[in-house]
């Protein structure tokens, strides 16, 4: 048996469990790498119920290294970034303990390939020469501070432009010293490109994928709906602004209009660590907020159909794979809809006004369509299976150090991430 070589994966917060968008697309890069490389893993743990995973992740890798990462202690570092013109990401994910970590495994360890999850893990990168070294963004975050800068009210709203024009200009420092930038849809790609030129070259992407396994449609699974109801759902990280923006828009300027014209409609909120603002929805009429529950399937299973109102959105909604995966007809706004190859009005419901969007709810409710979630679901098998969507980053690493910068491993990925997306 060839001996595998060894490779460093650094990532923002532990990839497991793959219940939230991030953790999703960091747990199958994981996976993936670890049937390649001898992976040596560095995260961060911020979500204390995490620990109890800390085994599961540690049998997957060669070696790896978790440390707590305490939001407040984070959010006071940040203060010093403030000082000291930085970003106050870069701040938030600073350790010396994986620094020291990092150094000592570079060390004791022939790391020839390091793949960095999130642009604040870049700062644990050393320069070394040899050592090839790809960067998955997934999203332009400067792009969404700049986004909540103007959703936000002041002194919110200036903060976030803070961050924003702080964060791109570290973004173009990590992409323009990296072999690779890769980003979660060709439009990410794309945006980043015009905001860093200088490393346009070695700019790529590649989209999530579903394990269509697991996101199955399960007829013996159990209704967690009470009998009687219309179930319309959400799903999804409930402390994600803006996710949180999306339910309180569908909630109190959509479903009004929705509930007029079917009364036994009930909109149920599903996912963890609902925020006040959103605990605050349940009292609204036709509103259910569940928190966390032991498996989303049933939820989307049992659905008469899935929503999603997103009007911040960031590269590839999980949630909407995932209930096309579950062959759900999905009513979804553009920006949710951004960096999936799918059909509106065949395979999904695409709405971007409140009134349109009741109306396109309406429609699916009343004319159910089981030939639109079939078509979903093949949708997701035909393109969005994991191993086809992580092969190109495979390819990367396979590369020399050098071959990112001329083109040739870029195109490659090019080629192969966008065959799926044509």
């Amino acid at each position: 048996m060839t001996q595998m070589d060894e490779l460093l994966l650094l990532v923002h917060r532990m990839p497991y469990p793959p219940n939230k968008g991030d953790k999703i697309r960091s747990y199958h890069l994981l996976r993936q790498l670890t049937q390649h490389y001898r992976v040596h893993l560095g995260t961060f743990i911020d979500d204390a119920d995490d620990w109890r995973h800390v085994p599961q992740v540690r049998a997957l890798c060669a070696s790896a290294n978790f440390l707590p990462l305490s939001p407040l202690r984070g959010r006071l570092r940040g203060l010093r970034a403030l000082l000291a013109n930085r970003a106050l990401s870069l701040d938030f994910y600073s350790d010396r303990r994986m620094r020291a970590w990092v150094a000592a495994t570079m060390a004791e360890r022939n790391i020839g390939r390091v793949v960095v999850f999130s642009a604040p893990m870049a700062q644990y990168v050393p320069q070394a020469a040899g050592l090839r070294s790809v960067i998955d963004f997934c999203d332009v975050d400067s792009d969404k501070w700049r986004q909540y800068a103007e959703k936000k009210r002041w002194p919110a709203s200036q903060l976030y432009r803070y961050e924003a024009s702080r964060l791109l200009r570290y973004e173009r420092a990590v992409a323009a010293r990296s072999d690779a930038a890769l980003f979660v849809s060709r439009e990410e790609a794309a945006l980043f490109a015009q905001l860093a030129p200088e490393s346009a070259g070695h700019i790529g992407h590649f989209n999530n994928g579903v394990d269509t396994v697991y996101f199955a449609p399960q007829l013996d699974s159990v209704n967690p709906y009470p009998p009687g109801q219309r179930a319309v759902v959400f799903t999804g990280a409930m402390d994600y602004w803006p996710n949180v923006d999306a339910v309180e828009w569908f909630a109190r300027e959509i479903l009004p209009l929705v509930r007029r014209e079917q009364p036994a409609v009930r909109f149920h909120i599903v996912g963890a660590r609902p925020t006040p603002a959103v605990l605050a929805l349940a009292k609204l009429d036709g509103v259910s907020v569940s928190g966390t529950v032991p498996d989303v399937r049933p939820y989307l299973q049992h659905a008469e159909l899935a929503v999603a109102p997103l009007r911040v959105a960031r590269g590839i909604q999980n949630k909407v794979l995932e209930a096309m995966a579950m062959a759900r007809t999905v009513v979804l706004t553009p920006q949710a809809l951004e960096g999936i190859v799918a059909t509106p009005g065949s395979e999904l419901l695409l709405a971007a006004e409140p009134a349109a969007f009741a109306s396109a709810v309406c429609q699916a409710l009343a004319h159910p369509q089981a030939g639109m979630g079939r078509a979903a679901r093949a949708r997701v098998e035909a393109d969005y299976g994991w191993g086809a969507k992580l092969a190109p980053l495979l390819a990367l690493l396979a590369a020399a150090p050098a071959a990112g910068r001329d083109g040739v491993a870029m195109h490659t990925l090019a080629g192969a991430a966008g065959a799926g997306a044509a």
